[in-house]
């Protein structure tokens, strides 16, 4: 059984926020893009020949901070289960975005999937399922982050960065944890170990 309804979850923060960091459960832009900088930090060097899939893209953020950057994306797809992010994701990047439930439909093949934040009000075993499913549509590999604690959070879905770790281990990827840029986050890249990446 999940831990929130995830439509309730995120319908009532874009009611009160609109389409804002705090609309998709960010305490501010700020933390927001200090997540955005590190998930780019695990990615190759230049984006422009790498197709990538924003796994609960929200309002298309990331792509706005890619793009803010200088780091556009050879190609980006975002999913997400809500429509009216959908709706919002698709006017501000002009990109591909979809109506996507990770855990339950078909997903594009990309380079590499991303993901920050979404997996936050997961179950354990929808965790793990979402990351294989991502990892398993990705031709290189998958970068996300977590909240960083013990499971004891009633709302929150929280690890310890030695479970993501044997995660990584039992699923046979090469992987990379960072740690110290957030209070209670972590960043994870498993990467195929066929995938060439800088």
């Amino acid at each position: 059984m999940p831990r929130v309804d995830n439509e309730i979850f995120y319908r009532t923060a874009l009611e009160t926020h609109g389409a804002t960091a705090e609309g998709v459960h960010w305490n501010s832009v700020e933390s927001q893009e200090v997540r955005f900088r590190v998930l780019r930090s695990q990615l190759p060097d230049d984006l422009s020949a790498i197709s990538l899939v924003d796994a609960g893209c929200g309002f298309g953020d990331l792509h706005a901070y890619l793009c803010r950057e200088g780091d556009r994306p050879g190609g980006y797809i975002g999913l997400d289960l809500m429509e009216p992010m959908v709706e919002t994701a698709r006017q501000r990047t002009g990109c591909e975005i979809r109506v996507c439930d990770i855990l339950a439909d078909e997903l594009p093949e990309a380079d590499i999937y991303l993901c920050s934040g979404a997996m936050n009000t997961l179950t354990r075993e929808e965790t793990r399922a979402f990351i294989e499913k991502c990892l398993g549509a990705s031709r290189q590999g998958f970068v996300f982050n977590l909240l960083k604690g013990w499971n004891n959070s009633p709302i929150y879905n929280l690890y310890l960065p030695g479970e993501i770790k044997r995660l990584g281990q039992e699923l046979e990827v090469d992987y990379r944890i960072q740690e110290g840029y957030l209070a209670g986050d972590f960043t994870a890249a498993f990467w195929h170990r066929s995938a060439e990446t800088d």
